[in-house]
């Protein structure tokens, strides 16, 4: 059986919990399973030796002996092992639990995060864990059966089968793996002279990286076109379970797990003062950052620049810009290679926040010191809990000379296909062929109508406050101590100058002519960044003119006329 047959088979154990468990639980017993029948399998060679060991060895730290023999990080000291567990159905429970504290200690880290006793506890009292074990037993999952590379892919289908499944927490942590390709090739495109140097090393970052399939995507185009170099994925994860997801399938792929953290990215950083090549992340939309704001604020305040969130903090209810910063203040310096990042984000980033905003002085900072290389725009509909548009920010600091001082803006909302069945709020997929004319939107320079390059400083404005004179009864302006009009507050209002023009000009042609005793209160004048990315590509169609919907009407009138007569037979 290939990979994808081999997962249909594990798959289909599903069935047997029918009933008994929720759909979108279903992956909370074949993961885990799939990983120990792995483990299993791998160190079946190795087994009767390591037992050995364990008897007549009497040192306190038999660890790098038992990793030794296995050839593995990991190894197993019970006796039991899945064959020898269906010897004896009655016992089941108890033999189950005493062959996964035989582990070693990372993988019972992974079993503990994916709770895996009270899985076992609620299949045994279902009366279903031995029938589970058995089905698993039979499954050939050695290293001659199904090497790293394969294990990686079979354990991803699953991680996709059961997430599609769970239209309740997929948004959560499940990028639709169309949206990963789309967001790696843009993200690897213009190094493709880098990945080909032999015995390169990478390192790759995702600090809410979900199940690990970034990671995994990302990896493996790498490898796709060199295997001669060294990719080493780091991953960050809030969520016990998924987190387990991902660490499991580090393991199961060869990678040293001790890459993936668990824990809050922003205040249990587990990565702190390394610098990566790559990131890219698809962090949670809109989700509040209230319960570390403490945490954040106080970094922002006593660190500044020195910090990761120099730059300012955005409103309580969304920390999709404080993911970017920290993202940000893990790139390599230009001097060392530089970095390159892929972020997905919905709308909200581009132009929430007024000027002085925390997000308004976030995106001021990326731009101005031009960061930003690209936002592509994303069909809707294509994410599992949310129907929102959706955008792929693009950020380096090794802009090309010919992109230096430049954002480009990629509209790829009709780059996608229609799905025959929708997967909750998922109705719309982007195929090979929409991803790569996306990519050629990216890259290219031949003009067309759904990429445009601007100016860094084309998405800068300066809100002046315009005052004018507060009048006393008898229509005399009033006057400060100094001699200075006095303003009226109720007449006040603001004006948005483009960066690029020139304020002293813009008033006297834009105010001046409709109010000609104001003036501008220079001492309110903020700078503002905001990307308005819809109204550079908007369209304006042309309503139909009366004449032409009367017209039709009327049309329909007589048809419906000539439809009654009809029918009643006259």
């Amino acid at each position: 059986m290939n990979v994808y047959e081999q997962a249909g088979f594990i798959w289909s154990i599903a069935d047997l919990l029918r009933g008994d468990f929720k759909q979108s639980e279903y992956g909370k017993v074949i993961l885990p399973f799939t990983v120990l029948r792995r483990f299993d399998c791998v160190l079946a060679p190795s087994k009767e030796k390591i037992l050995e060991i364990n008897e007549t060895l009497t040192i306190s730290n038999k660890t790098p002996i038992f990793k030794r023999h296995t050839g593995h990080d990991y190894y197993n000291i019970s006796k039991f092992d899945f064959e020898k567990l269906t010897d004896d159905s009655t016992a089941i429970e108890a033999n189950l639990r005493d062959y996964i504290n035989g582990f070693s200690e990372d993988v019972k880290e992974i079993m503990d995060n994916f709770d895996i006793f009270a899985v076992i506890e609620k299949l045994n009292k279902a009366g279903l864990l031995y029938l589970v074990v058995q089905k698993f037993a039979e499954i050939n999952m050695s290293a001659d059966a199904i090497n790293n590379l394969e294990m990686g892919y079979m354990f991803e289908e699953l991680i996709r089968k059961f997430s599609e499944q769970s239209n309740e927490t997929a948004g959560e942590h499940f990028t639709p793996r169309e949206v990963i390709e789309l967001m790696a090739d843009v993200l690897l495109d213009p190094d493709g002279d880098i990945l080909q140097t032999d015995g390169k090393v990478i390192t790759i970052l995702d600090p809410a990286c979900g199940t690990g399939g970034m990671l995994s995507v990302a990896q493996n185009k790498i490898r796709d076109n060199n295997d001669k170099i060294q990719v080493i994925p780091f991953g960050q994860e809030l969520n016990p379970e998924t987190y387990a997801t991902c660490k499991a399938d580090m393991i199961l792929k060869g990678n040293n797990n001790s890459r993936v953290v668990l824990g809050n990215s922003f205040n249990e950083d587990g990565f702190k003062e390394q610098k990566f090549d790559y990131m890219l992340s698809n962090p949670p939309f809109g989700v509040e950052w209230k319960k570390v704001e403490k945490f954040i604020k106080d970094e922002a305040q006593n660190q500044g620049y020195a910090g990761r969130f120099g730059a300012g903090t955005p409103r309580i209810s969304d920390g999709s810009l404080l993911f970017l910063q920290h993202m940000i203040s893990k790139m390599t310096p230009v001097d060392n290679g530089g970095s390159r990042i892929a972020i997905v984000f919905n709308g909200s980033p581009l132009f929430s926040g007024d000027a002085g905003s925390g997000e308004s002085e976030i995106r001021r900072w990326i731009i101005e010191n031009d960061l930003l290389e690209a936002i592509v725009a994303l069909p809707d509909q294509l994410f599992y809990n949310t129907g929102i548009s959706t955008y792929i920010w693009v950020l380096t600091n090794r802009k090309t000379d010919r992109r230096k001082g430049k954002i480009r803006l990629v509209n790829g909302v009709a780059y996608f296909e229609k799905m025959r069945k929708s997967l909750g709020n998922k109705r719309n997929l982007i195929s090979e062929e929409n991803r790569n004319a996306i990519v050629k939107l990216y890259s290219m320079y031949e003009p067309h109508e759904d990429y445009i390059d601007f100016d860094n400083t084309d998405f800068g404005y300066q809100k002046i406050t315009v005052e004018r004179p507060l009048y006393d009864d008898k229509g005399n302006a009033v006057l400060d101590k100094k001699g200075n009009k006095k303003a009226d507050a109720a007449l006040r209002d603001t004006e948005t100058v483009p960066l690029k023009e020139d304020i002293t000009e813009y008033f006297k042609r834009e105010v001046l002519p409709h109010v000609s005793d104001a003036w501008i209160d220079e001492s309110k004048t903020k700078i503002g960044y905001e990307i308005p990315f819809t109204r550079h590509f908007y369209k304006f169609t042309h309503l139909r003119s009366s004449e032409e919907i009367m017209s039709e009407i009327k049309e329909l009138e007589e048809r419906i006329s000539k439809k009654m007569l009809e029918v009643l037979g006259e």
